[in-house]
């Protein structure tokens, strides 16, 4: 149980002062100081992290809020809160995690973590990558993407494809899994650059700024003047419900996300679901943790494309824990590029 060095280090956190409404703002947070013991309790299975990489991840509003129907657990107000990221273990009781592992799972926003029960985390066995990119393509981003698309989509070379919030943790690797298959891929981002960088870097056939555009409709039929086959969505609201009016028979939707609706005090409603009935569609919404059985297979899979350069995958990354509030919040109003990750400690 030897953590090779000190038995107790300041621990800097990222504290939710109280639940949001709305959009979350940077000061809906603060960072504190504290201590934490290196050294696991003894008589448990605790291990004890160094985090090295933080994910910024759109599910986290739901945990900032207290609501009537509470979809996940919230955060408990005065302690960290939590996501998903990158460590190192000093200490370890658990019999599957030794000292100096690298591991990925939900972890808390400080600069050490005592976890309790590390059942959930992933023992990294690949280094020859970026670690960061455990928090992203190697991560729940990651295995979201390949889930949403393979397994529930079931793709076909030659399907018309869109993906919306195309330039994000997810969906550039949609765009990419569809074009490896042989489909014809468009994509939907908000500002000039991430739609340059979704033909330029990702290989996207079309692509389009939202934001200049009143008619999602019209600029469906513009850009997927054949329909479309595949949605990958991202975002619900009006682009969903103009999705649904340009929808090829037997179309297929994966609902992974619906960035467009969380801070909303009165969600859009969607007008157009006879469109489901008349194209003999398919909508399915999914929660990747629900196939991490799967992930073992996905790493043989995406572990080759990204070392022979057929994938690639852009970050955003947020140095220091005193900007982690800055880059959670900036999410929500589309300021990152790619997938946006906290570096927190160095190896």
């Amino acid at each position: 149980m030897a953590t090779g060095g000190m038995d107790e280090a300041s621990n800097m956190k990222v504290i939710l002062k109280h639940y949001v409404s709305g959009s979350p703002q940077e000061t809906d947070m603060h960072l504190t100081a504290g201590t934490i013991k290196l050294k696991v309790p003894k008589d448990s299975n605790s291990i004890i992290l160094k985090n090295l990489y933080l994910s910024c991840d759109p599910y986290m509003i739901f945990k900032m809020m207290k609501l009537e129907r509470q979809l996940t657990d919230p955060y408990v107000l005065g302690s960290p809160i939590t996501g998903y990221g990158v460590a190192k273990v000093l200490d370890s009781a658990h019999p599957g995690f030794a000292m100096d592992d690298l591991v990925w799972g939900i972890t808390g926003w400080e600069e050490y973590s005592l976890i309790s029960d590390p059942k959930n985390f992933f023992k990294i066995q690949h280094t020859d990558v970026p670690l960061s990119y455990y928090a992203g393509i190697l991560g729940m981003p990651g295995i979201t993407a390949y889930i949403g698309f393979y397994e529930l989509c079931a793709p076909k070379k030659g399907d018309y494809v869109f993906v919306s919030a195309a330039c994000g943790a997810v969906g550039q690797l949609v765009g990419q899994f569809a074009k490896l298959h042989g489909c014809h891929v468009v994509g939907s981002a908000g500002s000039p650059e991430k739609v340059d960088i979704l033909k330029n870097k990702f290989g996207f056939d079309e692509a389009f700024n939202y934001k200049d555009e009143p008619n999602f409709d019209a600029t469906l039929k513009r850009h997927c003047p054949e329909g479309i086959d595949i949605y990958f969505d991202n975002v619900g609201g009006k682009m969903l419900d103009a999705v649904l009016l340009n929808l090829r028979p037997h179309a297929r939707i994966a609902v992974c996300g619906m960035i467009s609706q969380y801070n909303r005090e009165q969600p859009d409603g969607i007008q157009n679901l006879s469109s489901m009935v008349l194209k003999e569609a398919r909508m399915q919404g999914y929660l990747a943790t629900n196939y991490y059985h799967l992930y073992p297979k996905y790493l043989e899979i995406i572990l080759p494309l990204i070392k022979e350069s057929k994938v690639v995958y852009v970050e955003d990354v947020a140095d220091g824990l005193e900007n982690a509030p800055k880059a959670l919040v900036g999410i929500f109003s589309g300021r990152n590029i790619g997938k946006q990750v906290v570096a927190v400690n160095c190896l």
